[in-house]
């Protein structure tokens, strides 16, 4: 494959509330694509739209949050006739939405923590599952405007916080274990990281504060555990009907038992984020692995002449 002939535009920024995750991860993506001799764009929707150069062959999505992982973006490229990296737009809006992505995973049979539905008119202290809860609001990533709720004195103050990032919230079983990622790439799953975060909580500030959280790859369960999780792991995957690359988020209890949190469909691309450090304990290195999902996106690039002679 000649990559001195592949224009690829990579997206990145945004502006949802993981507008500087995303820009790391852009920028990542592109130094390493470029390392590999292919043409790189950079561009930045919340400054131009989403309005790749007509000469480009692939977009690299590396946006995060709303108007990126949420099926909009893929739906405007598909409209202008471009073919992009990840999912397609149903199973991206599918994903970002943890109440219809809960609610496929229980027609599927994928183990998932328990839950209720909370909106701004019903608000009630849920009473079909005991605290302590997680609450969440329903469409954001990178765990913003997460809480955790072990008693009542705190669920009012907790509600209105939430909400300040949707108007939906997922109310959920906090599950008791080890939590842990499996990344799932060409449909096939790389080892397990266990996130082991230093406060006990992984939140925002968790994931993205320097030390706070202790990564372990390969993660040190049980091969029988290992092998379950990355099982759940591709069942929940095909379940939202994912395509090309994700990572899903899992917790493990003492017992062994896997309970899906969410899929990420777009997950951090700095080369310390989850995903690449997955592909690492698999052997790839991070340039290998942009190239691996340039690659899976050039197999579905045949909407014109110039595409057609791309040879993969």
């Amino acid at each position: 494959m000649n990559r001195s002939r592949i224009r690829v535009t990579v997206l990145m920024g945004g502006s949802s509330s993981e507008r500087e995750v995303s820009l790391r991860s852009g920028r990542a993506v592109s130094d390493a694509l470029r390392k590999l001799g292919y043409l790189v764009i950079e561009q930045d929707p919340s400054v131009s739209g989403i309005r790749p150069d007509p000469s480009t062959d692939i977009v690299f999505l590396a946006l995060h949050g709303t108007y990126g992982e949420d099926g909009q973006a893929q739906e405007e490229l598909e409209r202008l006739g471009f073919v992009y990296t990840g999912s397609a737009p149903a199973a991206s809006r599918l994903a970002f939405d943890k109440l219809l992505a809960k609610e496929q995973f229980i027609k599927d049979s994928v183990p998932t923590p328990r839950y209720v539905c909370i909106t701004k008119d019903k608000r009630d202290w849920p009473s079909s599952i005991n605290p302590p809860f997680v609450l969440k609001p329903c469409r954001q990533g990178s765990s913003i405007g997460l809480r955790f709720v072990d008693r009542r004195e705190v669920w009012e103050e907790s509600l209105n916080y939430c909400f300040g990032f949707d108007d939906r919230l997922i109310v959920e079983e906090k599950i008791i274990g080890r939590e842990a990622t499996v990344a799932i790439l060409d449909g096939k799953p790389l080892p397990v990281v266990e996130v082991r975060p230093k406060s006990g909580v992984y939140d925002y500030s968790s994931k993205y504060t320097a030390g706070a959280t202790e990564y372990i790859c390969p993660a040190m369960f049980l091969p029988e555990v290992t092998a379950r999780i990355q099982e759940v792991g591709l069942q929940a995957f095909n379940s939202l009907g994912c395509r090309d690359y994700a990572r899903v988020d899992v917790m493990v209890q003492a017992d062994g038992n896997v309970f899906v949190l969410e899929v990420n469909t777009l997950p951090g691309m700095t080369e310390t984020s989850l995903f690449p450090k997955a592909a690492k304990a698999a052997g790839m290195s991070y340039e290998y692995l942009c190239d691996c999902i340039v690659r899976l996106a050039l197999k579905r690039s045949n909407n014109s002449n110039k595409k057609n002679e791309l040879v993969v």
